[in-house]
């Protein structure tokens, strides 16, 4: 079912997510079908979207999923940076969809989660993909990324030309 994503100016999405534990999983699961569909309807209706975290439909918890090349479900994340090299780009997010900012993110990271069957797993992301987990990471610790935008007063508003081509999230 496709649930409200939470707008700009929501107190709940400033909140720091909670673990998920071992016993919780099973009752996630309607949330995280939730989840990809959000980014579908996104997907529909702005062009743009591969990830979504729980705290951006009012769910408190350490859950993000990706849909690029194919679903990912990412529990209880955890980042591990790999050198200083950064990039700097505009960047956009389903809870305010028509607002591009420009960001600095690390170029190469290292993802540990634990998957939708429990199960551990490591990930090595670079450019767009690491971008795109440090954003959804944000979000599980209540981060927007107008927090860390590099100056807002140059934050274009997206048209529907610049809808396409964007580093999305």
């Amino acid at each position: 079912m496709e649930r409200e994503i939470l707008l700009l100016g929501d107190p709940r999405l400033y909140e720091i997510s909670e673990e998920v534990r071992p016993e919780e999983l099973e009752g996630l699961r309607d949330t995280i079908t939730d989840l990809f569909d959000c980014i579908k309807a996104i997907r529909r209706d702005y062009g743009f979207g591969r990830a979504i975290a729980a705290p951006q439909i009012g769910v408190n918890k350490r859950l993000i999923c990706i849909l690029t090349d194919r679903p990912y479900v990412i529990i209880n994340p955890s980042l591990e940076f790999i050198g200083d090299e950064t990039m700097e780009l505009l960047d956009d997010c389903m809870s305010f969809p028509k607002l591009l900012v420009r960001v600095r993110r690390y170029r190469h990271c290292i993802l540990r989660y634990t998957d939708e069957n429990w199960e551990k797993r490591e990930m090595r992301m670079d450019d767009d993909m690491s971008e795109l987990i440090q954003h959804e990471y944000d979000h599980l610790d209540g981060i927007l990324y107008t927090d860390k935008c590099s100056n807002l007063r140059e934050a274009p508003e997206m048209d529907d030309e610049d809808e396409e081509g964007l580093d999305e999230e």
